[in-house]
C-alpha cells in the first residue's frame, strides 16, 4: 500500500518545510501555460505529497485510479500481467506525470499496475479536483491539452519501438532518448519494455560493449 499522509497535513508540512506557498503541482502547471490566481491557490490547496518507497504499489489492475501523480523524485513504472510473466508498459521519471487513462477518461478498472522502482517524492493531485479545475477555470483545458499532446507523442515514441524488429535497433534507441534510466532500472525491465528477454538485452549490451572497446 502506498505511503500517502494526510492531505492537509501534508501541504502544510512541505510549505513549512520549504518555506514557500506554491507546491510542486503548481510549479509544474505554470510552467506549461500561465494560469490564474485562484487555479494556483486550489492546486495548492488540494494537491498533497506522497512518498512510495521502492517496490510498492499505488495502482493495482482491476481497481480503480483516482489520482494524478506528478514525479519529484524516483521512477514509476506501468505493467500488465500475462499469467506468471510481467509486461513493463511505460518506464516514468522525475517532472512526469502518471495515471491510468482507462479509469481517468472512461471510468474503468485499470488495465495497469502502477508500482514504484525507487523510493519516490510524489505529488498527488485527484481526478475529481482535475476535473472541477477544467470546469471552473478555462486555462485548464490549454493545460490539459498541452499535456495530451506530449503524452500522444510518447505514446507514439511507444509505438515506433515496439514496430522496430531488430532487437539491437530497439536498444540503441532506447539508449539515445533514455540514457538517463540505464543505471537506474533494473534490466529485465528495460528488456521487457522493449520487447525482448533479458538474455537478448545482455547479449546486446556486451555486443555494443565489446566494440567500444574494440574502437578505443
Amino acid at each position: 500500500m502506498t505511503t500517502t499522509v494526510n492531505p492537509t497535513a501534508g501541504v502544510e508540512q512541505w510549505l513549512a518545510k520549504n518555506a514557500i506557498s506554491e507546491s510542486p503541482f503548481t510549479q509544474y502547471i505554470k510552467n506549461i501555460y500561465p494560469v490564474s490566481t485562484a487555479a494556483q491557490d486550489f492546486i495548492n490547496r488540494k494537491a498533497y505529497p506522497s512518498e512510495p518507497a521502492k517496490g510498492e504499489m499505488l495502482v493495482t489492475a482491476g481497481a480503480m485510479c483516482d489520482n494524478v501523480y506528478l514525479i519529484r523524485k524516483g521512477i514509476l513504472r506501468s505493467f500488465v500481467k500475462e499469467g506468471a510473466k510481467e509486461i513493463t508498459t511505460w518506464i516514468s521519471a522525475e517532472q512526469e506525470l502518471a495515471t491510468c487513462i482507462t479509469c481517468f477518461g472512461l471510468k474503468q478498472p485499470a488495465r495497469e499496475n502502477i508500482q514504484a522502482l525507487e523510493d519516490c517524492e510524489l505529488w498527488v493531485l485527484s481526478v475529481e479536483d482535475l476535473q472541477y479545475l477544467y470546469e471552473h477555470f478555462p486555462e485548464l483545458n490549454i493545460v490539459g491539452r498541452k499535456i495530451l499532446e506530449k503524452y500522444y507523442r510518447d505514446a507514439e515514441e511507444r509505438a515506433f519501438i515496439a514496430r522496430l524488429m531488430e532487437a539491437t535497433s530497439k536498444y540503441k534507441h532506447f539508449i539515445a532518448t533514455k540514457s538517463d534510466l540505464l543505471n537506474r532500472v533494473p534490466l529485465k525491465f528495460i528488456a521487457s519494455y522493449l520487447g525482448m528477454t533479458l538474455e537478448t538485452l545482455s547479449r546486446i549490451r556486451s555486443k555494443l560493449s565489446r566494440n567500444i572497446n574494440e574502437f578505443n
